[in-house]
């Protein structure tokens, strides 16, 4: 009899039932489309991390730069051969500098594996090279002869009688340089399953092997080396040592934020940094102790800075930081509004429909039915439709986020430098003075996932817009009397 009469009243009442079905299916798809989106930007918040970080690492090890002493600038210095006589003297030049913070000594990375809660330590040094391709057009030397003569003997040069000669004078001359720069990772390689190359995953050639630790061989970035034309087998030049490239590497997850890979002590002999590091790679023996790993090594191994996942994000800004706040509180607040407005809506007009419905549940009474009878069948019809509003919500989330993932927009992600001077400066793309945010900005695709966390949600969502709108018409049947359908009769 329930069923019979469920179907019946619903046929009678299709628009009244549609209304409220799609009022709750837009707040239900708009919960959906917020939730999808906001797991998108986590996605891709954990992808500039790991690029960052590398694969497996849970925090880094790091030492603020101490400010330029004395007269130093900091700024890099460029020697070229002024002795070459050519008229078009083609020249270059490489000035190697270590990136993010103070240089550690490499004994540390032992020192930070022993400590309690850690499981593994990897350390790394960081090299921006910055690389001067010119050329010096020279001109003709004259020499200008000085209108008197020295006299005497004693003077400059010792002699006596001769003629005082100017220096010479260059006219027409000139120069033209090119100035590209590109990062360096110096990597353990007997240890790559933490640090900068962990995240990448070979895709031409062959990675470094563990007896290739002082080797003159190096490992590109595929956009690196598709950018400078470079394949496996051939040399790259940097500093005048020739490597030869063994491996393409192509991230795992998201853009390389590093050029080039080389063993660990070749990039210290680039930098003239012996048995030094940058970066210390640390990876906890459990996950959600990392806050008191993080302590127990500030707290041993003291002038050092350790950073966290947590921290870096804090980092991250650009459009992918501003669109993961606004979806976290100005969208989730607004689909929390709605879909209150939603509930609310098919609330007072369940209850709107049963007052409509007068003469038909006084007279069900006066036949006998209980008011729980009654009730229970104004629920029943409210709980079908708000499973119809369910369904029709999630289908309208889920067109949303295929939609977005379609699209695919592209956020960018500027890598900021945390407080301590290593941080995202410390990893494998921190770029040196004033070009940090040029090597730090990454471009990342925005997807929207939906999770069959989201779809339980939907329909949790709708089953709850079905109880509040069946109870309030079900109490507003409640009251109703035989007597009530009788008044209702003109």
């Amino acid at each position: 009899m329930f069923g019979i009469y469920l179907k019946r009243e619903l046929g009678r009442r299709k628009k009244a039932a549609l209304v409220i079905a799609l009022g709750l299916a837009l707040g239900i798809a708009l919960v959906i489309t917020v939730n999808s989106v906001s797991a998108g930007m986590s996605q891709a918040q954990d992808k500039v991390l790991k690029s960052l970080y590398g694969l497996g690492t849970d925090m880094t090890v790091t030492k603020a730069r101490s400010a330029p002493t004395g007269n130093s600038s900091g700024r890099p210095n460029f020697e070229f051969d002024a002795s070459s006589n050519d008229s078009d003297d083609k020249q270059s030049s490489d000035r190697v500098m270590t990136q993010g913070g103070q240089a550690l000594k490499a004994a540390l990375v032992a020192k930070v594996a022993q400590q309690e809660g850690v499981a593994n330590a990897v350390g790394a040094i960081t090299l921006n090279v910055t690389k001067v391709d010119g050329s010096f057009t020279q001109g003709k030397a004259q020499s200008t002869t000085g209108s008197g003569q020295s006299q005497g003997q004693g003077g400059p040069g010792g002699g006596s009688g001769g003629n005082s000669t100017a220096a010479p004078q260059v006219q027409g001359g000139g120069a033209s340089f090119d100035v590209n720069s590109y990062s360096v990772a110096g990597v353990d390689v007997t240890d790559q399953t933490l640090g900068p190359l962990a995240g990448m995953e070979i895709t031409s050639g062959k990675t470094f092997t563990a007896s290739q630790t002082d080797a003159k061989v190096v490992v590109l970035s595929k956009s690196y080396a598709k950018e400078n034309s470079y394949k496996v087998g051939k040399t790259l030049k940097i500093s005048g040592t020739k490597y030869t490239i063994i491996g393409i590497a192509t991230a795992s997850s998201s853009e390389s934020t590093t050029d080039v890979y080389l063993p660990l002590k070749q990039a210290q002999t680039l930098a003239d940094a012996k048995n030094q590091v940058t970066t210390i790679y640390v990876k906890a023996t459990d996950s959600k102790q990392i806050d008191s790993v993080k302590s127990t090594i500030q707290k041993n191994i003291s002038g050092t800075t350790v950073t966290t996942s947590a921290d870096l994000a804090e980092t991250v800004s650009g459009s992918l930081s501003t669109a993961s706040d606004l979806a976290t509180s100005v969208g989730k607040w607004l689909s929390l509004a709605v879909l209150a407005a939603a509930f609310l809506v098919a609330a007072l007009l369940t209850s709107s429909a049963v007052s409509r419905r007068v003469r038909e549940f006084g007279t069900l009474k006066a036949l006998g039915w209980p008011s729980r009878r009654v009730t229970r069948q104004v629920v029943g019809e409210s709980m079908v439709n708000g499973l119809i509003g369910g369904a029709l919500g999630i289908g309208l989330g889920l067109a949303a986020a295929y939609t977005v993932t379609a699209i695919s927009p592209k956020l960018t992600a500027q890598l900021g430098s945390s407080g301590g001077g290593g941080g995202m400066g410390g990893g494998p793309g921190g770029g040196g003075p004033g070009q940090q945010s040029a090597q730090n900005t990454m471009e990342i695709a925005l997807s929207a996932p939906v999770s069959l966390t989201t779809i339980a949600l939907a329909v949790g969502l709708a089953v709850t817009g079905g109880l509040i709108a069946g109870a309030m018409g079900g109490w507003r049947a409640s009251r109703m009397r035989p007597a009530d359908a009788l008044r209702s009769v003109s």
